[in-house]
This record gives structure tokens, C-alpha cells and sequence, in this order.
């Protein structure tokens, strides 16, 4: 597994101090996210996910614990659209560049509007995708709003 991908020389060139996990990928797991985070020992609230959407006909991103689910309603609202849905797989893989399962929110071929979910902003570190499956990034939440120009907002319901 390469270490080096389009979302660790991102975070390297904004300047991010992070840590690599890595854990073994488990396409058939029942939720890849808890699978993920009970295989690096860290409590899924700590552990997000990255969400490619479509918000009024363009792409934008979701970042939120791996055991919530995204409201489509606030996410809209957040980033001041009427109407948001998931991006078809296809679609999310060729503008992040990424597969799905290793999509990650830094290192996108094209940077677009980026909500966190605030409540990482309760950990002092979360993890999330490193840009290939089986890959994740430690780092300060307040380090990736700066690093994505991105808002802190509740995005995220019960799962």
C-alpha cells in the first residue's frame, strides 16, 4: 500500500501534521465505517466518512462520523442550496479522482464546498480517508477546515 497519494502530498503541502493508519479493507463488511473503526481500535464519532453530493447541479463534499447518517435537508441549507443528493458512484469517483471506500476530502482533482459535521470538533484528533481503501489520516479537525477552506456545521443524524 503506497503511503503517497493525492490526499497525503495535499495535506503535506498545506503544511498538516498528520498520521497514517492503516487497517485491512473489508469490501463485504456490513458498514465499512464501523469495520473500520473497530479494526484501528478508535471509537466510530472519531472515525468520518466522505460523502460526494450533487447540490443544485454541482458537486459538493460531506465529512461526518462514520455511525450518523447525513441530513440532505441541512447539508442544502449549510451551503445555501435547495436540493442535495448523493453523486451516482461514477460520477463521485471521476471528480475526486479516488474509488469509493478510499475517497477522501483532501486531494480532489477539483476543490469544492466542504461541510464537517461539528461535532469532530469535540475530538482533539479524528481520522478520515488517506485517499485509497484501507488508508486513514489522523489529524486535527480545526486542521482540516483550514487546510479545505471548509465549515463546521451540524450535518449529521443519528444512524
Amino acid at each position: 500500500m503506497s503511503r503517497a497519494t493525492p490526499a497525503t502530498r495535499a495535506l503535506d503541502a498545506a503544511g498538516v501534521a498528520y498520521r497514517l493508519h492503516q487497517y485491512d479493507y473489508d469490501p463485504d463488511a456490513a458498514n465499512i465505517g464501523r469495520h473500520a473503526a473497530a479494526a484501528l481500535g478508535v471509537e466510530p464519532a472519531r472515525l468520518l466518512k466522505t460523502l460526494m453530493l450533487d447540490l443544485d447541479g454541482k458537486p459538493a463534499c460531506a465529512v461526518l462520523p462514520v455511525d450518523q447518517e447525513l441530513s440532505l435537508k441541512r447539508f442544502a441549507a449549510a451551503l445555501g442550496g435547495k436540493h442535495a443528493a448523493m453523486l451516482p458512484v461514477p460520477q463521485a469517483e471521476r471528480i475526486t479522482g479516488f474509488r469509493v471506500g478510499g475517497i477522501s476530502p483532501f486531494g480532489q482533482k477539483k476543490r469544492v464546498p466542504t461541510l464537517l459535521d461539528a461535532s469532530a470538533l469535540g475530538f482533539q484528533t479524528i481520522l478520515c480517508n488517506g485517499g485509497q481503501r484501507g488508508l486513514q489520516v489522523e489529524l486535527d479537525p480545526r486542521e482540516l477546515l483550514r487546510a479545505l477552506d471548509a465549515q463546521a456545521v451540524e450535518i449529521a443524524t443519528q444512524g
